[in-house]
């Protein structure tokens, strides 16, 4: 499954999954674009690490919730790459809370990272893509988007709205070669869950019929392969990586 030649830009990609998917992409030859919005330290980490492997690697650090920002960003990107291939949809954030307790600007902030977000990136991204008539876009969407989960009302709907967007998307792109796809991880080990209390891990566990959580690299590889040719007749479908915790 060779990317050589291939433009990726991957948002958040300076750690956890998005350092992963990062990393498998160069091994597959691709020159990577990585996106960061803070931690500049974590990001030239990660470049040289793609650089280790014998890839190619720019850095962009821009919000994707800025609208404008995006736009620039990409033009930038297209203009120093040559072209953009794969787009790979990966920032977001939580701002976790019970419904009730939850902040305006909490519900507003995830919803314009991670779901605005996305639509500036594939609406700038899909550009030089509808240009080639070949291009790969994958979102990074989550179990909770499908399954719900209390304390997210604002993460799982931003996350079911990808969803969305990813089929839309798919439909509207399919006449220019162009597929659209999401990956839906469920507990996956990162800074985030390897700070969790031992008590809520074995909650997460007991959830999990493979009874371990995920790593980072199983993500990237399902996002190999729907950046790869022999992913080429799929479109709009949602591929989960969750161990089994939920199965739709």
């Amino acid at each position: 499954m060779s990317l050589a030649g291939k433009t990726a830009v991957v948002t958040g990609g300076s750690r956890g999954i998005g350092r992963a998917i990062c990393l498998r992409l160069a091994q597959m030859g691709a020159r990577v674009v990585i996106n960061y919005v803070s931690r500049p330290e974590a990001a030239e980490e990660t470049r040289a690490q793609v650089e280790a492997l014998g890839g190619e690697c720019s850095l962009f650090q821009f919000d994707v919730a800025d609208t404008a920002g995006v736009q620039d960003a990409f033009q930038q990107i297209a203009a120093e790459c040559g072209s953009i291939d794969i787009l790979v949809c990966n920032a977001g954030i939580t701002r976790d809370n019970l419904l009730l307790k939850m902040k305006e600007e909490d519900w507003d902030q995830v919803m314009a990272v991670n779901l605005k977000g996305a639509f500036n990136c594939i609406k700038a991204g899909c550009r030089p893509m509808m240009k080639k008539r070949w291009g790969r876009i994958i979102i990074i969407t989550s179990v909770v988007g499908f399954a719900g989960n209390a304390g997210q009302a604002n993460y799982s709907a931003a996350k079911a709205g990808l969803v969305g967007l990813t089929r839309s998307t798919a439909r509207e792109l399919a006449s220019r070669s162009i597929t659209v796809n999401c990956v839906a991880p469920g507990y996956i080990d990162t800074e985030m869950t390897s700070g969790l209390p031992d008590a809520v891990k074995e909650k997460i566990l007991a959830e999990v019929p493979l009874n371990s959580l995920g790593t980072p690299e199983d993500i990237a590889a399902a996002v190999a392969y729907l950046a790869s040719d022999e992913a080429r007749y799929v479109t709009g479908q949602a591929i989960h990586v969750n161990g089994g915790m939920f199965m739709g």
